[in-house]
């Protein structure tokens, strides 16, 4: 009787309880207070800014040449995809129409970083779980990808290979061979994250209906991505608003119904597949010609408000620019899918266990410097 009586308190008792600003977990500087009765979750209150640079502000004393060497730094895994959406809002300010090389090749890293994007989500994800092999699986395929960057951009993580008119510079000359070399490597290795994490039955068990959401919930908290579209939310930039050589590829828009950690999870590993499709249509079709357009050394936006967004590997990136017609932007405001996709985070993992919260958490696929900007 005693023993009930213990346990009911316990129950009705509310704890708050600190995940972060360091658990390895939350992948970056985030605090959560969870408020707790037992091991169930009440409520999740986010708290952010552990890295806020001022990355908005800084960019209203920069050129417009100068800022993607700071949208690289937000989301560090979508790195070429944020400067490739300021390039395109400045090109498109000035009814600068870019060499269809330009465009394909812009594409195809976008989708290489995609690819690594999500390896590196797929090894950490099943690493949060337990699953340490996951993560030498993961990093072994992106390592690839990672040098194909370094051998035409320079950079391994964060390239800042676009530039307002075009490209830095053009491929390396290894650059469509050894694409076409890892295009049947990874055809052979995707296979192995089904059979390693997608069917084991502790992941089925950690993932399946839990912290679900609903479609016309995740409309409202502005979730897009694979986090938006696991809920069956269509909301693929490159689809409905195409940019770059998008418009000139056959791909799926990828979209589960079920809203549940797991149709994440699955969102991620087709749309894998889905880039792959993509590189194979464009790698051996890169049409010859500049690099890039010749550009005034200062760049003066025409006097005016203007907004571009991106698919990025976490959903819907946008840059948005108030112009005075001089050489620095009067205003820049910054729509980070990270941040939206954390909003959600309560009304996903509320009434599930403490320990539900890592999974849930961890199919977001949140990266920090991208909300905290």
């Amino acid at each position: 009787m005693t023993e009930e009586i213990v346990q009911h308190d316990i129950e009705q008792e509310e704890y708050l309880l600190n995940m972060g600003p360091q658990h390895p977990s939350t992948h970056g500087v985030l605090r959560l207070l969870i408020s707790l009765k037992g091991e169930t979750v009440a409520n999740i209150e986010p708290h952010c800014g552990y890295i806020h640079r001022g990355i908005e502000k800084m960019c209203e004393k920069l050129t417009y040449q100068q800022i993607i060497h700071l949208t690289d730094r937000l989301d560090y895994l979508s790195a070429h995809i944020n400067n490739e959406a300021v390039c395109l809002l400045v090109e498109d300010a000035l009814q600068i129409e870019v060499p269809e090389r330009v465009k394909y090749i812009r594409t195809i890293i976008s989708e290489l970083s995609r690819l690594a994007s999500h390896e590196l989500w797929w090894c950490a994800f099943g690493m949060d779980m337990g699953a340490l092999t996951t993560y030498f699986y993961g990093l072994r395929d992106r390592e690839k990808i990672l040098d194909i960057f370094e051998e035409t951009t320079g950079g391994r993580l964060l390239q800042s290979y676009n530039c307002p008119g075009g490209l830095m510079n053009d491929i390396h000359p290894n650059f469509q061979k050894r694409i076409k070399e890892f295009i049947p490597y990874f055809r052979k290795k995707l296979p192995e994250y089904d059979e390693l994490l997608t069917g084991n039955v502790i992941m089925q068990e950690r993932t399946k209906g839990i912290g679900p959401i609903s479609k016309e919930d995740v409309i409202s908290w502005g979730v897009t991505g694979p986090s938006g579209r696991g809920s069956g939310f269509a909301c693929d930039v490159r689809k409905h608003h195409p940019y770059s050589a998008y418009d000139k590829v056959q791909f799926e828009e990828i979209l589960f119904t079920e809203g549940d950690s797991l149709a994440r999870y699955k969102v991620r590993i087709a749309e894998m597949w889905e880039s792959l499709k993509i590189l194979e249509q464009l790698v051996d079709n890169i049409p010859e010609g500049d690099y890039a357009v010749k550009m005034k050394p200062i760049i003066k936006l025409p006097e005016g408000e203007y907004y571009q967004r991106v698919e990025a590997c976490r959903g819907e990136f946008g840059v948005y620019v108030i112009s005075s017609g001089e050489k620095y932007p009067v205003r820049v405001k910054l729509r980070s899918p990270n941040f939206s996709n954390l909003s959600a985070l309560n009304r996903m993992a509320a009434g599930f266990k403490i320990a539900d919260l890592v999974a849930v958490g961890g199919s977001l696929d949140l990266v920090i410097p991208d909300i905290d900007r």
